[in-house]
């Protein structure tokens, strides 16, 4: 009889330990990953164990015994009730189970590529705009001058509030998303306040729409319905916050994280430029390169063996989903940005399974046209200082970025 030995517990198998949370920007943190990953497929992070190999990414995103983690970073913050907490653990992102089905069923064909195309035009109309602004003068920031600009009012297109009110949109979705900070305590009065101004505004856009139904978001999760089964208003209002949270910081991010990338790379700026067509593809490359998002937390609600070690029940872990993106033993020269890469597996940055996102279509659609516009309205664009990003292990991205062009 063959009895197999036990796996070691994750915090004693000699793991390497990893920390970049110093690191300036996407390249300085991944050459800390590559070191370890070469030793092991899993490190121990500031927070716990952290995954780095493509296929145990995946698998871990897709298994049942490691869900999210209910209230996202406040459990780690010690917060674990009170309003903060009443907040983030009706979020859907938090939700898992019967529940989590039930909300992604109703809300889903809200959000497939049929539905978020029709904004297509209104994403183009918006990122000329801003670009348009800055033309002439040769140079910008991208991050302050378009960036922050931009994804604000194509929520609120969709959304169908007016754009009187896109000022008002981008200061609450601001402060709301404090919340995902590691410093939530801090900002806890400004979340509240800022929390409940939108649910009062979007309980009088949902009062509006029951009596005149129209072609926006708000509208059809209205409509929503399955087997007589209808969102509640305390569903409606979470799922416009979540939307909002979701949609507005890590596109603005991206899209900044993405020019920074391809600005460092000018022959794959002039080839978009000249290759418009490449725009979906110059996203995934520069998402899998250079995402603003580097992980997903997960909690492991019972023991669970993963590559050859034993992670306790209640253990903390982050899927590092930046690390599975360069993983050479999936993608060739992984460190090599290059916008025509063919027949490649799928990046693991939008997460994977039952929380796959709901709005990847949308942000991939947005992150597209911009990317599109600026290459070829600023041709010949680079960067003309330092660009460091904002720590990797929150949501990242530039805090500057300046840049001229022709």
């Amino acid at each position: 009889m063959t009895v197999t030995a036990p796996c070691p517990n994750v915090f004693d198998a000699g793991l390497p330990t990893i920390d970049y949370d110093d690191a300036q920007n996407p390249d300085e943190a991944h050459a800390i990953l590559c070191r370890a990953r070469e030793r092991a497929p899993i490190a121990i992070g500031p927070h716990g164990p952290e995954l780095l190999t493509y296929d145990v990414v995946r698998a871990a995103l897709r298994d049942h015994r490691l869900r999210v983690p209910q209230g996202m970073f406040l459990a780690a913050q010690g917060i674990t009730s009170g309003p903060l907490w009443d907040r983030v653990s009706a979020l859907i992102i938090s939700i898992d189970g019967a529940a989590h089905h039930r909300l992604r069923r109703l809300v889903s064909k809200a959000f497939t590529p049929r539905a978020t195309a029709r904004l297509h035009t209104t994403i183009t109309e918006v990122m000329t705009g801003i670009v348009d602004e800055h033309t002439a003068a040769g140079h910008c920031d991208v991050v302050a001058d378009i960036a922050k600009k931009y994804p604000i009012p194509i929520i609120c297109a969709l959304l169908g509030a007016p754009p009187d009110d896109w000022e008002l949109f981008s200061r609450l979705t601001d402060d709301i998303f404090k919340v995902f900070d590691w410093n939530v305590a801090a900002h806890e009065s400004v979340i509240l306040a800022a929390w409940s101004e939108l649910d009062d505004y979007v309980d009088e856009m949902v009062a509006a729409r029951r009596h005149c139904l129209t072609d926006d978001l708000v509208s059809e999760l209205i409509r929503a319905e399955e087997d007589g089964d209808h969102l509640t208003p305390d569903e409606l209002r979470m799922l416009v916050v979540g939307l909002l949270t979701a949609g507005t910081d890590t596109t603005r991010n991206q899209v900044a994280g993405s020019v920074h990338v391809l600005c460092e790379h000018p022959d794959q700026w002039a080839l978009l430029g000249r290759r418009p067509e490449l725009a979906a593809k110059a996203v995934e490359e520069t998402m899998r390169h250079s995402p603003i998002v580097f992980g997903a937390l997960r909690t492991a609600t019972e023991d669970v063996d993963i590559a050859g070690v034993h992670i306790p029940a209640g253990t903390l872990v982050l899927a590092n989903t930046a690390a599975a993106n360069r993983d050479p033993a999936v993608y060739d020269d992984p460190d090599r940005l290059d916008i025509t890469r063919n027949g490649v597996p799928a990046i693991q940055t939008f997460g994977a399974g039952t929380h796959y996102c709901l709005g990847a279509h949308l942000a991939r659609l947005e992150i597209a046209e911009a990317l599109t516009v600026m290459t070829q309205r600023m041709p010949g664009a680079h960067r003309t200082g330092p660009a460091p990003w904002k720590p990797l292990t929150g949501l990242s991205g530039p805090v500057t970025l300046p840049i001229a062009y022709n």
